[in-house]
């Protein structure tokens, strides 16, 4: 029996788990990791709560209370959030327990034995009000890039530019509101740059690496890697253990991580196993993408200075956006992972959020259209064939799988669809493609309604009974066939399958307990068919329709923030109408693209050569999302051309395109050159 050690990124112990969190991460986690474990791999899969994270401290002292109060409520709300959707993790600890703090130092003294730890002299920030240095997230400034107010100290979330805190213009210190000045300070730093060329090679050679991350990745390992911070003056983290560290902490980023391991540490300490026979087989992180970065070089150089295993592989799950908008906890824009389980079953939840788009793309949830998918595909497919068959055989065959007849063309077919589809959805898991499979299986259940209707077996019963008792014969084998290779997307659901089928069942809520770590259906057990004269129980529905006024209900309280927003910007129009005068200073010229380009290193902006007739200007666009470099050229655009000239993302731009809030360009057949009265 093979071991397999799966990690999933730990969450930040300030807030619930949105749809989001359990989209990019979770879901995806749990299913690799029930796949293997019904394929008889010993699966060990560990997760943590990041408990020393700057939003954690910033809140604690914003709010006057001791960080641990913040971190021991949402512990305890995010593992509830977890077993709520039945992600069979089998720890999940806290990065505050002591076993951490050991393991961390541990990981730290070690690469600092071995030579990739020193100590710089860097400029940093610091309050005289607070009377300390002030890490990246205590601070907030003018984007030096786009020129963007409020820029974080780590991040720009206008432009997406990384940034360090003595880069912002006009910065201040979030607790106290004053404005900080250089002075220097002794950090402790990582030789990121000696492991560039190990980390090309891993990530070049690394089939088994999602080619998005490995993109991701690359970009990074191109542009040149940099030494890496790995301390921070503050009393929140894990201390430095050298005695002239100065009460420094290590960097979250440089800790965190461990976080793997000291979870799996202590499940190990509780039941007597070594969780590095785990580590020392195969390796698999699932993360969300914006943490990509962090894993595939941060990480991996770590374990390569420590001499670890690498990872097998590290899986990046894209973001989830929120009816066609980018999800925002602090507008409020956002479905929480508590609100969504008390209106319905996990498994809805699982099958929308795989079935949506693949792992490696961003995908959006609509509430319309996740009843569509659980009424038109999960309710009419899988609901309908199961209860079909099941209740046909119940009636007709006193609940016995029929002897069947003499095979038709379309019956031989229908069985080789049957006994492949295994194979296939375990192949597409095993290579991380989880929407893949399940498509896979909705095809199959889709193909499988049509046989029931041509065969008809309501009429096979009286006019052709060989024929109705091998589409009952075939059906119930694919129903068999169900309630084993959907377990690792809707575990509930499949039990439910189970037990109309008079077969054990699993324990699928909560958390893995030790003694059921090994489960009792076996993947390859959907390769085998049921005998003929195997008894099945009474069947009821699998799941009931999502009514419109369910779903209406949801989307009026989403919405209700937006309605508040628009009468919100309403009272902001009217105090910024301008007058006609003032609107006569705009000068609208007409223009046309030259030449385009995509800005590097940010997703949104074009660097754009516009001829106004007696010039061609430089502007910078944020239409990247909405059109190719290609489509840009050759358009006639509405340019305003006596805007002051600003720098976006590094780059000069001399006047502003006409767009719609859509990022709909505004186009015309208007003459170069010519001015827009």
């Amino acid at each position: 029996m093979g071991k397999l050690f799966i990690s999933c990124a730990l969450p930040y112990a300030n807030g619930s788990c949105h749809l989001g969190h359990l989209r990019s991460t979770y879901i995806p986690a749990d299913i690799y990791a029930r796949f293997n474990r019904m394929n008889n791999v010993d699966t060990l899969m560990v997760c943590s709560t990041d408990e020393h994270g700057t939003p954690i401290s910033v809140r604690a002292e914003q709010e006057n209370i001791n960080p641990k109060d913040i971190t021991d409520k949402y512990h305890e709300l995010i593992k509830s959030d977890l077993e709520a959707c039945n992600i069979s993790l089998d720890s999940f600890r806290r990065t505050s327990d002591p076993i951490h703090y050991e393991l961390a130092q541990e990981f730290f003294l070690t690469l600092h034995k071995n030579g990739y730890i020193y100590e710089k002299e860097i400029d940093q920030l610091y309050c005289d009000n607070c009377k300390r240095s002030l890490p990246d997230r205590y601070v907030t400034g003018t984007c030096p890039y786009c020129d963007s107010e409020g820029a974080r100290g780590d991040q720009c979330e206008v432009c997406g530019h990384h940034l360090d805190p003595i880069q912002l213009k006009e910065p201040h210190c979030l607790i106290c509101n004053g404005t900080p000045h250089e002075e220097k300070s002794t950090q402790y730093y990582f030789k990121l740059h000696e492991f560039q060329d190990k980390l090309n090679e891993w990530i070049n050679s690394n089939e088994h690496l999602p080619s998005n991350v490995k993109n991701f990745a690359q970009q990074w390992i191109n542009e040149g890697l940099n030494d890496w911070i790995m301390t921070r003056d503050m009393s929140l983290g894990v201390p430095v253990p050298l005695d002239d560290s100065n009460k420094k902490v290590l960097y979250v980023w440089g800790e965190a991580f461990v976080g793997y391991m000291s979870s799996a540490a202590t499940w190990s300490n509780e039941h007597d196993i070594d969780w590095r026979e785990y580590w020392d087989s195969k390796v698999v992180h699932f993360i969300g993408k914006d943490i990509i970065y962090h894993h595939t070089i941060f990480w991996t150089s770590m374990l390569m200075g420590h001499d670890y295993k690498l990872p097998y592989s590290i899986v990046g799950g894209g973001y989830l956006s929120l009816e066609g908008q980018k999800m925002s906890t602090s507008r409020g824009w956002v479905i929480w992972a508590k609100d969504f389980f008390e209106m319905f079953d996990s498994d809805l939840l699982r099958y929308y959020l795989v079935i949506n788009a693949p792992l490696n793309r961003d995908t959006d949830f609509s509430w319309d259209d996740f009843q569509r998918r659980i009424n038109n595909e999960l309710i009419d497919n899988v609901g309908n064939f199961i209860h079909r068959t099941i209740s046909f055989t119940s009636r007709f065959f006193d609940g016995e799988i029929p002897e069947p007849g003499e095979y038709t063309g379309e019956d031989e077919e229908f069985e080789n669809i049957i006994k492949d589809l295994p194979g296939k959805v375990g192949g597409y898991i095993d290579n991380f493609e989880f929407r893949e499979g399940l498509v896979e299986i909705m095809n199959v259940t889709k193909r499988a309604n049509k046989y029931f209707n041509d065969k008809e077996p309501w009429k096979g019963v009286k006019e052709d009974m060989d024929s109705a008792k091998t589409c009952l014969y075939l059906s119930n084998q694919l129903v068999h066939i169900l309630s084993i290779i959907l377990g690792p997307y809707i575990p509930e659901t499949t039990q439910k399958i189970r037990e109309a089928l008079n077969m054990p069942l699993e324990n699928v809520k909560g958390f893995t307990e030790f003694d059921e770590r090994e489960p009792k259906v076996k993947w390859e057990e959907s390769n085998e068919f049921l005998e003929p004269g195997y008894k099945v129980n009474k069947t009821k529905p699998l799941f009931k329709k999502i009514e419109d006024e369910v779903i209406q209900k949801q989307k009026d309280k989403l919405y209700k923030l937006l309605d508040n927003e628009k009468e919100n910007k309403e009272d902001d129009k009217m105090s910024d109408l301008i007058s006609i005068d003032e609107f006569g200073k705009v000068r609208l010229v007409v223009g046309q693209v030259k030449e385009a380009e995509r800005i590097e290193g940010s997703d949104k902006l074009f660097k754009l050569q516009v001829d106004l007739g007696d010039e061609v200007r430089q502007l910078v666009a944020g239409l990247a999302k909405r059109y190719t470099a290609e489509e840009m050229v050759g358009k006639k655009v509405i340019v305003v051309a006596n805007l002051q000239p600003a720098k976006l993302f590094g780059v000069q731009s001399n006047g502003m395109l006409l767009a719609t809030e859509s990022m709909e360009l505004l186009t015309t057949d208007g003459n170069v050159g010519e001015s827009i009265q």
